[in-house]
């Protein structure tokens, strides 16, 4: 049986839209299209907590 490794992010705390890896594992873990990610985090920042409230529909209070 072969194992397959996920390169997990450095730091899962923001989204980094330039490597291609990691965008394929917080698409997995966010169920959602490349697209959906690069809008959501062209709109709020790469802040992954944040990120993941506007994909789930939820409206955030702060950004900060």
């Amino acid at each position: 049986m072969a194992y397959v490794f996920e390169t997990v992010p450095q730091d899962r705390g923001r989204i980094d839209l330039s490597n291609p890896r990691e965008v394929k594992w917080w698409r997995k873990k966010f169920d959602c299209s490349e697209g959906q990610l690069r809008d959501a985090v062209a709109e709020v920042g790469d802040r992954a907590a944040i990120v993941e409230q506007v994909l789930d529909g939820r409206r955030i209070l702060t950004l900060q």
